[in-house]
């Protein structure tokens, strides 16, 4: 069977890479929160705090320039009301499986799902803020503002650690300049994947360098980790943690670049065109592995963060391999036509497009 020849291999396989990134994360925390005890995932979620987001977002900006110059409707069906749709439908099911069920709080649930509406919900505040990125990103075209006037301006906002008190507005202070920086050096970066493709022996050498570089930073004088909290070193100062965000996501980019050089490493690339299957619905099964496995008198860190992990990648990938098995509950992972706003496009030449 033929791979859709209307992907880009080494994004999909970045995606993958960031799917890891952000469930180690979420499980290192949740595992050491739970146990009291620090396991393998600190260690590598440590080395990542410079990039992990910060990639997430700039990979989310790479194929804006393709839809930003749509109608507003074609583009908030395509940039706004996707996001949103998954968002609201997977805090519906967290909150209602995890407040009103587990917790048995119905009014508590009420009262959640009302904030989430203006707040973002949980781990799933990543596909929120890609809502809100893509709206004022489509504002700020529209108006003809200057790419390197909105960097600058991006740029300041996260070196001013801006705490209000507003999940959304301190995410977008501190996360929208990676999904801005994304859409604008887009051809930058998809020339330097196809350097890094064709150059493999320099693009290793740039890589060592980097990741000797950013462990130095972030594992400098400053540096404390407990098991739910890790405070970078020099690596948190700011513009020094600007710069190792993009050096960081860059860096994702060269890894996958090569990797869709390994033949045996296919799978990574798969799982990443399925990424946001794995980013809607990872916490529910994470959650409920982890629970069990304490229950069960295991609590040696590093074997329950692995089986957490594992578990957390591969739950959601196996729902959604069911759904299309049985064809039921295809609205989990699909838009149905009543969530769009804008008719499907069609076109008699294959599109790239980003990994979702």
């Amino acid at each position: 069977m033929h791979k859709a020849i209307d992907r880009l291999d080494w994004v999909d396989m970045a995606k993958g890479l960031s799917i890891f990134l952000v469930v180690i994360m979420y499980c290192a925390s949740s595992v050491g929160e739970d146990t009291g005890q620090i396991g393998f995932l600190h260690w590598t979620i440590a080395f990542a705090m410079p990039f992990r987001m910060p990639e997430f977002f700039l990979l989310s900006g790479l194929f804006l320039s393709r839809v930003i110059n749509r109608d507003w409707r074609s583009y908030a069906d395509r940039r706004i009301v996707h996001y949103f749709y998954f968002y609201a439908l997977w805090a519906l099911i967290h909150i209602v499986f995890k407040v009103a069920l587990v917790g048995g709080d119905p009014a508590g649930a009420a009262s959640y799902l009302a904030w989430a509406v203006i707040e973002p919900y949980g781990v799933l505040w990543f596909i929120y803020m890609l809502g809100v990125f893509g709206l004022v990103s489509k504002l700020l075209h529209d108006i003809r503002a200057p790419h390197w006037a909105v960097l600058a301006v991006a740029a300041i906002l996260q070196m001013a650690s801006i705490h209000t008190g507003s999940y959304l507005v301190d995410q977008f202070a501190a996360f929208y300049v990676y999904f801005y920086a994304g859409y604008v050096f887009a051809p930058q970066l998809f020339n330097l994947a196809n350097w890094a493709s064709q150059h493999i022996a320099a693009a290793l050498g740039v890589l060592l360098a980097w990741a000797l570089a950013n462990a130095l930073m972030v594992f400098s004088p400053g540096f404390a980790m407990d098991p739910v909290h890790i405070q970078m070193g020099w690596a948190a100062l700011p513009g020094l943690h600007l710069i190792l965000a993009l050096a960081g996501s860059t860096a994702i980019v060269i890894t996958a670049a090569l990797l869709t050089r390994v033949p045996m490493m296919d799978w990574l690339r798969w799982m990443g065109s399925k990424s946001l299957v794995v980013y809607v619905a990872f916490v529910l099964p994470m959650g409920i592995v982890r629970t069990i496995l304490l229950r069960l008198g295991v609590d040696e860190p590093n074997l329950v963060s692995l089986v957490t992990m594992v578990v957390a990648i591969a739950a959601p990938l196996a729902l959604w391999w069911m759904v299309q098995k049985t064809g039921i509950g295809k609205f989990l992972f699909e838009r149905p036509a009543w969530a769009h706003v804008s008719p499907t496009r069609t076109t008699t030449q294959p599109e790239i497009r980003p990994a979702e």
